[in-house]
């Protein structure tokens, strides 16, 4: 059932949902677009937007019948009246209050529903992956390894992290990537002591710990994976560090399957990276799904109840930070099974050193 049928399943006659977020967009209409809107009734769909988009949507978009757009509030509120709509379901979770008041006025006398149902069933229908979808996740990280065999060829001591990051980026695009999955992140020395650091122009120096986070889009589907790897040699402390981050990993990995509650795999690697005496060293979850958006429901934390579903693609990613010393990250993106997860990351973890 494709994603317009299921929540048609979930609307009464005289309801409909409007979709206007990005993600939510291109999720129902594969169509990516930095404007229009989606309008599912009970009977029928449509896919509003203006004419920028207008000619490729009408041979791209299959799901919903395409309306060229110019007064998106007046045409909402026509579809709505003749499909006998008076209840408006929205998306709670990026619709801003201006937004909903203004839909409020401009659709009146129809109810503008604030209740969150659909964002719920939304974030459970996005976080299964489709066959589909996971053959597009699967081929942007294939470039994403084949960007990492490259750049390891290539870091050396006097390089910045910024050319580095630039270097892997314009690779990964030659490839055939879209675009980013998001902002690189190239940290080396003691800069890889920040979790979301951000390249500069720091030269690579012998003994550096440089970590890699980066991913590619296919599809509209994103990857995301993160390697440290070591220039010259390391100390016993970069070693123990390192192989303490790999031990978490693989055991939180181990316990990954359908049926398995979100908060204890994370449980798993903290506790390993804890009793090794890191305990504040690691102030991040240790995962997250991955999809059209590089963070999606659900997530691995101390916080998540969220129990796993078979065909949910979510990364595995400890770190231990030591603040103005070094830091240590290995991610890699699984898929939940029945019987455990498929580590569709192919890049080696072990330690390297250049």
């Amino acid at each position: 059932m494709n994603p317009t049928a299921r929540i048609k399943t979930e609307l009464k006659k005289n309801e409909a949902l409007l979709i206007l977020s990005e993600p939510n967009r291109f999720y129902l209409t594969k169509f990516s677009s930095s404007a229009g809107c989606v309008l599912v009734a009970a009977e029928q769909s449509y896919f509003l937007i203006d004419f920028r988009y207008y000619e490729k949507a009408k041979q791209t978009v299959t799901d919903c019948e395409v309306i060229l757009s110019s007064s998106p509030y007046s045409e909402i509120k026509e579809i709505c009246e003749k499909s006998g709509v008076t209840a408006l379901y929205i998306e709670c979770d990026s619709v801003t209050l201006g937004k909903y008041n203004a839909l409020s006025r401009e659709l009146e006398p129809i109810t503008v529903s604030s209740d969150s149902k659909f964002d719920r069933l939304l974030r459970e229908m996005r976080s299964v992956k489709t066959e589909a979808e996971l053959a597009l996740i699967k081929k942007a990280q294939e470039l994403t390894d084949k960007t990492f065999d490259y750049i390891t060829e290539r870091i050396a001591i006097g390089r910045t992290e910024r050319e580095i990051m630039l270097d892997m980026e314009f690779f990964m695009r030659r490839l055939g990537s879209e675009g980013v999955s998001f902002d690189f992140i190239v940290v080396s020395g003691k800069n890889s002591s920040l979790p979301h650091g951000v390249p500069t122009d720091k030269k690579i120096e012998y003994g550096d710990f440089i970590t890699m986070d980066f991913g590619a889009v296919v599809g509209g589907y994103r990857s995301d994976m993160t390697r440290t790897v070591a220039l010259g040699g390391v100390s016993d402390e970069q070693r123990l560090v390192y192989n303490t981050v790999l031990t978490a990993q693989l055991a939180a990995i181990k316990k990954i399957r359908s049926g398995a509650v979100c908060s204890e795999i994370d449980k798993t690697a903290r506790d390993i990276i804890d009793g090794a005496g890191y305990k504040n060293c690691f102030g991040h979850a240790l995962g997250h799904s991955v999809g059209i958006e590089i963070h999606e429901n659900p997530n691995f934390s101390p916080r998540c109840g969220t129990v796993l579903k078979s065909g949910t693609v979510m990364t595995v990613e400890p770190g231990i930070y030591i603040e103005n010393k070094f830091g240590v990250r290995i991610e890699d993106m699984v898929f939940v099974t029945d019987g455990g997860c498929v580590d569709i990351t192919e890049s080696p973890k072990e330690l390297i050193i250049l």
